[in-house]
């Protein structure tokens, strides 16, 4: 991993990590979408999402986007999910200041469905680590909240991340052991996906999720496709299926088996 002045630690609250790592399914169903949120090829995994958290009121988190118009992310939003008949309210966490507002931890806790945003995962995981926004996210998702990452959204919530300036591996907020998401993947460059999936060892899974495309936990723990494009899993080099994917005891090393047939 490299060495980041940031990434101590993941920070994942200790009750709700062993109960992610130990074999207990979640509450809540879960997304990892590779890039380009709210946008045609999106509405089929999103509206499931929407029919499963059992609300029409989407929460959304643009921090990441806080450096790039975080507003015009939730009028995206807003759009988007009208078609899908439901509302969009912000939650303006931008800074680390914002991420410590108990205001704001409440409305997130209170949510049905957290929808976090692309941008800078960098700064996302900067603003969320060890918040109370971030300890009332994980607390909704394991109470039954549908919870879903876009790129950065989708990569701050592996125990390890992929850094997107070359490719290498930190340390992401902890929610989802042993797994890194590289979103965007048909984009980036093979040398990058080479390097890391080079640098995975130890049982850490790979997911290299394309553009409009999510890779979805329902309630039973098992992982799915959603949307117009692919998802490949890596682990130890090799390409396999997503059931390696499903939660296992903590400590448990996952063996590659035969890649999937195409």
């Amino acid at each position: 991993m490299t060495d980041d002045p940031q990434a101590q630690s993941s920070s994942a609250p200790a009750d709700v990590a062993t109960h992610v790592g130990a074999g207990e399914r979640p509450a809540g169903q879960l997304a990892l979408v590779g890039g380009s949120e709210w946008a045609p090829g999106c509405e089929a995994f999103d509206a499931e999402l929407l029919e499963a958290s059992g609300t029409n009121e989407v929460v959304v988190l643009p921090t990441a986007a806080a450096y790039w118009h975080p507003e015009r992310a939730i009028e995206a939003a807003a759009s988007y999910f009208s078609g899908l008949g439901a509302s969009v309210r912000a939650c303006m966490v931008l800074r680390r200041a914002d991420a410590e507002d108990v205001s704001l931890a409440a409305a997130v806790r209170a949510a049905r469905f957290l929808y976090l945003a692309g941008g800078s995962v960098l700064h996302l995981r900067s603003v969320l680590k060890g918040s109370p926004v971030w300890d009332a996210l994980v607390a909704a998702w394991a109470g039954g909240a549908a919870l879903a990452g876009s790129s950065a959204g989708a990569m701050v919530l592996g125990d390890t991340m992929v850094d997107p300036r070359g490719g290498a591996l930190t340390l992401g907020l902890g929610l989802l052991p042993q797994l890194a998401v590289l979103p965007h993947a048909s984009t980036w460059s093979e040398e990058k996906t080479h390097r890391t999936v080079r640098l995975a060892s130890g049982g850490l899974r790979i997911a290299a999720v394309d553009e409009r495309t999510a890779l979805v936990q329902g309630t039973d723990g098992r992982w799915r496709k959603a949307g117009q494009g692919e998802v490949t899993v890596w682990l130890e080099g090799q390409r396999v299926g997503l059931d390696v994917l499903e939660r296992r005891a903590p400590g448990q090393l996952l063996r590659p088996g035969p890649a999937p047939a195409h």
